[in-house]
């Protein structure tokens, strides 16, 4: 039976999931739906509402309405909502992680992990207070002061992609809306569920209504964000191709613009390098959460001779690997659709043509799960050329490419030759040979012997080439200045003794 015929089933699909404007459920004007599916089923699980125009404006305009009452709240009142927000999530992340778990496919560890890196930031915006306080400078002239102010902007748009339907918006949301600002959220269509989830939860937690919306939707709501006159920024993750036209339309149209765009993240392994160690790393990083994140590592560049040894404990550790139904205990899970699976594994048919050898073949994995799930299972494959698309494109699934090289100077030099710089690592025990890399190699976030090196919430994430447009990064201090805008105030006044009444006993001059 087809998925098609699955769909059009009686009674199969009985849900569709509403935008959530003003603190309520919102079916809004538009008729046009969006599948969502069960990525281990293959199955439709709900079908989710596509915004037009007319309902992003409607989002917006519940957002504008409850911007002055929510900047004029006080930072200790923001600060309450902020706690009480961290701590019903983190008391009820298992069920966040289940949502993740059957819209995007990711086993249920993973998905709690996500989470966990999304409560980072919220409590990181749990201190905004301090984090945005301005500066003061006293007597800068003759009784002349002056001090900083950092005040919220408004309506602030967020478009979030399908890999991290938790985690990308908490790096965003918690932040804006405790320096102030009101929030439209667009999650992405694929797996829409969690964004309600988040913004009901935030009610829960005394978040006034209308000051975080999500309306849900695909290019159409995506380009009445972008163009909005009343949205005063734009915060996206995504693909590369996404994150340019993102910036360059809205930036077009006068808003302030985040986009981290997408990465090809290399890992250079030099000879002296812990082994067994740079196995494991190599595992988790590349087919963790089924390769769809942004910081997975793609290419292990190793310096010869470590290749064939590295090659061979990598491919033991992947056949220990079980793929199947996320919430069966596996290690990991289908990709996010049927159409993305088949684009990932065409890349093993171009790898082939390309002179590479297919080490471990994903196509031939036996799922524990149902067989008309999205299943593509961790591939292994050496001796890619630099030349192929199998090197060149972000393929965005659990594929790992080794290419060899014979120094540390041709890997840097490979690695710097990329357009992406996003993240990358250096596994090695040479101090020297580290500190070397960190300083010349040009990507934004570089991890030693850390295969992922994602920082923790109080530093900024964002990558340089084409995986970031602009340079506003995400969360951290880049983000309190994203989302607030600086004034200086210049003061001075007139000093008491300048003369007027004085009931002080008279002395002579």
């Amino acid at each position: 039976m087809s998925i098609l015929e699955r769909e059009d089933s009686p009674g199969l699909v009985t849900t569709t999931l509403d935008h959530w404007v003003a603190g309520a459920p919102f079916s809004g004007e538009s008729t046009r739906t969006a599948r969502v599916y069960n990525p281990a089923l293959g199955t439709v699980a709900r079908n989710v509402r596509l915004a037009n125009a007319d309902d992003v404006d409607a989002a917006v305009q519940a957002a504008r309405t409850a911007f002055p009452q929510w900047a004029g709240t006080s930072w200790a009142k923001r600060q309450q909502v902020m706690f009480a927000f961290r701590e019903l999530l983190n008391q009820r992340k298992e069920e966040l992680a289940a949502i993740l778990t059957a819209e995007h496919g990711k086993v249920l560890a993973d998905a709690l992990g996500e989470v966990a890196r999304g409560l980072e930031v919220v409590e990181f915006a749990c201190g905004m207070a301090t984090h945005a306080k301005g500066e003061f400078s006293e007597n800068v002239s003759t009784g002349v002061d002056v001090y900083s102010l950092r005040q919220p902007l408004g309506v602030v748009g967020i478009i979030s992609p399908f890999n991290f339907p938790a985690m990308v918006p908490l790096w965003f949301f918690p932040i804006a809306i405790a320096a102030g600002n009101t929030v439209v959220l667009k999650p992405s269509e694929k797996d829409p569920s969690a964004a309600n989830w988040m913004a009901s939860l935030m009610r829960e937690a005394g978040l006034p209504d209308s000051v975080l919306n999500v309306v849900h939707g695909d290019k159409v709501a995506v380009d009445a964000l972008l163009q909005h006159p009343d949205v005063a920024s734009i915060s996206f993750v995504g693909s590369t191709p996404i994150a340019k036209y993102i910036y360059e339309t809205a930036s077009a149209h006068g808003k302030r613009v985040q986009a981290l765009g997408g990465a090809k993240n290399h890992m250079l392994v030099l000879p002296d390098a812990d082994l067994e160690l740079t196995a494991d790393a190599a595992v988790n990083a590349g087919f963790g959460s089924a390769g769809e994140r942004c910081m997975a590592i793609s290419v292990v560049v190793a310096v010869e001779p470590v290749a064939d040894e590295l090659i061979e404990k990598i491919s033991d550790r992947m056949r220990s690997l079980t793929v199947g139904d996320g919430t069966r205990g596996c290690d990991m899970g289908p990709l996010i659709t049927r159409e993305h699976r088949d684009k990932v594994a065409a890349y093993l048919e171009v790898a082939a043509e390309d002179g590479a050898a297919v080490v471990v073949d994903g196509r031939r994995v036996e799922a524990d799960g149902d067989a008309d799930g999205f299943w593509l299972g961790p591939t292994l494959i050496d001796n890619v050329p630099t030349t192929s698309r199998v090197y060149q494109d972000e393929i965005f699934g659990p594929v790992l490419s080794v290419v060899r090289v014979d120094s540390y100077d041709e890997g840097l030099e490979l690695i710097n030759a990329s357009r992406y710089g996003n993240g990358t690592a250096i596994f090695t025990n040479d101090g020297g040979a580290a500190r070397r890399f960190q300083r010349e190699v040009q990507v934004g976030m570089i991890g030693i012997n850390v295969p992922i090196p994602v920082p923790v919430g109080h530093f900024s994430f964002g990558g340089w080439k084409d995986s970031l447009f602009g340079s506003a990064k995400a969360y951290g201090p880049e983000a309190v200045n994203f989302f607030t805008r600086e004034k200086a105030v210049t003061s001075r006044w007139l000093d008491p003794s300048h003369g007027g009444i004085n009931l002080g006993f008279p002395q002579n001059g």
